[in-house]
């Protein structure tokens, strides 16, 4: 049995489903009532407070471990996490990990993920590190404005990076979970080609087949938007890659491709999929 926690995010939907399709057993676990595909169990719980994991964990062989704002909420101890996982008998763990903790590794965000990683390599399970970069989902923040006024607002709108489609990094965690020849190794995910905010919100106009105009935020503008759903810090972190990448986080990895036998996703390709978030 396999345990996928975030299963109701952008990576850990697509998972669950590809591992179900796979015919394994899939526990999902997240904070809150779900659907989940057709015999998979559904466990909530809170990964800021691991002793609620553990209902979850039982009888589980392989964890996918996706803390996100857990790892940072007030208390939280994500090296209980990997503890109560071994003990229940866990012997494979593939983390979500990101770039970051190569590219920036000083930042607070980055060290703790970098203790993360620390952890799960001295577990005694096996293990998966997955760093991707920024990822294409994230042009759903601009949802609600493109539905509405047909903009995307963001700021530094002809700097980009290679953002990765969520899908990706799902079947990449899958052949992880799956496949021991990805034992100890650490992988870089990024998409295809570097992408601008510009670029992006010309691959949503022509998914919608519909003009759609781009707006340059400030940095101070775009920082005050982003602080009502995450820290100051985090944001300030996230701004600082998007305005000014450096050749680490401008670089294409093969990654993917080494994992999955073909080329990452476009964002295009993510866009034209998810176009009804946009209409």
């Amino acid at each position: 049995m396999i345990v996928v926690t975030g299963a109701t995010g952008n990576v850990g939907r697509p998972l669950t489903e590809a591992l179900a399709e796979a015919g394994q057993q899939v526990t999902a676990v997240s904070r809150h009532a779900a659907e989940v595909p057709d015999g998979v169990r559904h466990v909530v719980a809170d990964l800021a407070e691991p002793a609620g994991l553990e209902p979850a964990l039982a009888g589980a062989k392989a964890l996918f471990l996706l803390l996100s704002g857990d790892l940072h909420a007030v208390g939280a101890d994500p090296a209980d996490v990997v503890a109560r996982a071994t003990a229940a008998g866990v012997r494979r763990v593939v983390l979500l990990s990101t770039l970051g903790v190569a590219t920036r590794p000083f930042g607070t965000t980055r060290v703790a993920m970098r203790a993360l990683e620390d952890v799960v390599r001295a577990s005694g399970a096996d293990w998966t590190i997955l760093r991707p970069g920024g990822f294409a989902s994230n042009a759903l923040w601009w949802a609600e404005s493109v539905r509405t006024r047909r903009v995307v607002a963001a700021p530094f709108g002809d700097t980009g990076v290679p953002v990765i489609d969520p899908a990706d990094i799902a079947e990449v965690a899958a052949a992880c979970l799956l496949d021991d020849r990805h034992t100890g190794e650490v992988y870089e995910l990024t998409g295809p080609a570097v992408i601008t905010p510009r670029g992006q919100a010309e691959a949503i106009a022509d998914a919608l087949g519909s003009p759609v105009r781009f707006h340059e935020l400030t940095r101070a503008e775009a920082k005050a938007g982003m602080t009502r759903s995450m820290p100051g810090e985090l944001a300030d972190d996230t701004l600082d890659i998007l305005g000014s990448p450096s050749p680490a986080e401008l670089r294409v990895s093969p990654d993917v491709e080494r994992v999955l036998g073909r080329a990452p996703r476009s964002f295009a390709d993510w866009a034209a999929r998810n176009v009804a978030a946009f209409r």
